[in-house]
């Protein structure tokens, strides 16, 4: 297993080249790397290339000429990385297991006559209080990233904060009992367990993404050769970073199948058992975290990171350059005040700053992957279920992404890979907006179908006729599964954003603040929250098919407007993924060559 110091990396590339034959400029063909040999006009723009015949050995950083031409692959997963991916699960499965059930416990009447019995809020309550649970969860992380990166480190703060989710939902579980909502005790209770579970869930989601994507330690590319074919093919980190975050969101994913069971549960034996059983489940997910402590990688906090990186950033402002904190800056303009930073710090640090303005586009998608634990819900409430509740219908959005995730990672990108196209960050992100204006375009049309249908027409479960002899209101004549395509619409554009953002967040943040950049990502969704709480007055019959409209409208707005800004970036990927080659870290001034020489990184 060989290992490579990072610090020499460009020495070594500068030595490759050296040795390397030179290709004359009338030369008609080039070498293929594996095996024989190619037109360079079948080969892409090589022109523009500093064409190199010699072979890179195993395990190095390829050089130019087989960066064009070689097959980039992902690397293995680590193992580890599957026991945090197991703690999501269950955490997913504990979250999306109670929370896809909010909508119809705020709304249902206590006295079980529109359902199982509930706080009685309504459809205007319910989709508040369920907005404002979403909002509260996306602002937490921020609290999160800022004590794992500056004070406790990220497992342990995943621990102080699966603590207090442990209460929260102890909480929840015990005033949805049934003699706590006939006392009317049940509402105080709600209120307070969603704070305490926000807390709780925000603090292990912006360290448990990072935490997983840590387990993997090569952050450069290394030439190898496939044993089955013989294949000289390069090993990508980028690619594995895509691959872990797939494969995260999948755990994710099937954690989010609780809904399968709950609505089930909460219509035949009440909400209080489906609240049970999600406690039980986090329970191990707790299990896994203190029983696997000694086989993570945990990278211990920086301590004043966070901090010092706002004071850089206010450098930044007062001087209107981004090179004005760096150490050499200063000392170029006569600075003679010392800073805890290095210059390549802040190269990293300007990194995160693309990464935020991408980041300022997605609350829009948020917006939309709102509607399909609310509005959706709602929806799907209005159509004949036969047999079916309402909220079951939620889980073939996790279904979508369990099904088309394996077949994006194993066909589609390598397909395109081998074609020598990449599907780069920007790009997959844009696709994902397109989408979700798809799947909110389908459900206006949804909407639509709803109101031409009897009984109740634009009035769905209010209206004489569609009143029952047990007093129970009918839905329209439309079957729900009508809806399905809207689920799989936005489990799609998940797929593509969602999961591109978890990846953009921890490759664009420096090491010592992967965490709060990730929290920064995650805040997006509480302002996507926060537009969708503003867009609860527009949620009442017939206005809402309405909103649906406009909503759709404006994510394929957005995704053009994202494309024309950002696009540019792609082609920049590589150079700003070359800064992870050296770990970014606090200093003191002239540590810097001394630190860099003992870090190292795995090839294997």
């Amino acid at each position: 297993m060989a290992q490579i110091h990072e610090g020499d990396a460009a020495e070594l590339h500068a030595r490759m080249h050296d040795e390397a034959a030179p290709v004359n400029d009338d030369h008609k063909r080039s070498f293929d790397m594996t095996g024989g040999s190619l037109p360079v006009a079948e080969k892409g723009d090589l022109q523009d290339v500093d064409i190199q015949v010699g072979e890179t050995e195993e395990g190095e950083e390829p050089n130019e000429y087989e960066k064009k031409t070689l097959r980039r692959i992902g690397d293995k997963f680590p193992k580890k990385a599957y026991l945090v991916a197991l703690v999501e699960l269950c955490e997913r499965f504990t979250y999306y297991g109670c929370q896809g059930l909010f909508q119809n416990y705020i709304n249902n009447k206590p006295d079980g006559t529109d359902g199982t019995p509930g706080l009685g809020l309504g459809h205007a309550g319910a989709t508040g209080l369920n907005v404002f649970f979403q909002f509260f969860c996306y602002i937490t992380p921020i609290l999160g990233a800022i004590v794992a990166d500056q004070y406790i480190g990220r497992y342990k703060a995943i621990l102080l904060f699966a603590g207090i989710y442990w209460v929260g939902l102890i909480i929840l579980w015990t005033t949805a009992l049934p003699m706590a909502i006939q006392d009317g005790s049940s509402l105080g209770g709600y209120i307070a367990a969603i704070i305490i579970i926000g807390f709780g869930t925000g603090g292990i989601k912006s360290n448990i993404a990072p935490l997983i994507v840590d387990q993997y330690d090569r952050r450069v590319m290394a030439v190898t050769t496939l044993k089955e074919t013989g294949e000289r093919v390069i090993l990508d980190p980028a690619i594995t970073f895509q691959r872990i975050y797939m494969m995260f969101y999948a755990c994710i994913n099937v954690g989010c199948l609780s809904l399968l069971a709950t609505p089930f549960m909460e219509k035949y034996c009440g909400f209080w058992t489906a609240f049970l059983m999600c406690w039980l489940m986090f329970c191990v997910a707790v299990g896994v975290l203190v029983f696997c402590k000694n086989r993570y990688v945990v990278r211990p906090p920086q301590g004043s990171v966070i901090t010092d990186s706002f004071k850089a950033l206010g450098l930044m402002i007062a001087n209107f350059n981004t090179d004005a904190p760096k150490p050499s800056w200063r000392s170029a303009n006569g600075k003679t005040k010392i800073v805890p930073w290095n210059d390549h710090f802040i190269d990293e640090l300007k990194r995160a700053l693309r990464a935020c303005k991408v980041f300022c586009f997605y609350p829009i998608f948020w917006v939309c992957y709102g509607q399909f634990s609310s509005n959706f819900v709602s929806q799907a409430a209005q159509m004949k279920g036969h047999g079916m509740p309402n909220d079951l219908m939620q889980n073939f959005d996790p279904i979508s992404i369990i099904v088309f995730i394996p077949i994006l990672d194993k066909i589609v990108y390598p397909a395109l890979r081998k074609a020598r196209v990449e599907l780069k960050p920007i790009a997959r992100i844009t696709i994902g907006f397109c989408l979700a204006g798809l799947c909110l375009a389908y459900a206006a049309i949804v909407q639509h179908i709803i109101y031409s249908a009897g009984p109740c027409y634009k009035n769905p479960l209010d209206c004489p006729a569609g009143t029952a002899a047990d007093g129970k209101s009918l839905p329209n004549n439309v079957h729900i599964a009508v809806q399905t395509p809207a689920y799989v619409f936005i489990g799609l554009a998940e797929i593509f954003i969602s999961v591109t953002g978890l990846e953009y967040a921890y490759t664009k943040a420096p090491t010592s603040m992967k965490s709060f950049i990730q929290s920064l990502y995650l805040f997006t969704s509480a302002i996507g929250s926060a537009l969708n709480e503003a867009l609860v007055p527009a949620t009442g019959d017939p206005d809402i098919m309405w909103m649906y409209t406009g909503i759709a409208c404006a994510s394929v707005i957005v995704a053009a407007i994202f494309w024309l800004t950002f696009h540019h970036y792609d082609a920049q990927e590589e150079e700003m993924n070359k800064l992870d080659a050296h770990d970014s870290f606090l200093a003191k001034p002239g540590d810097e060559e001394k630190d860099t020489a003992s870090r190292t990184v795995s090839t294997s």
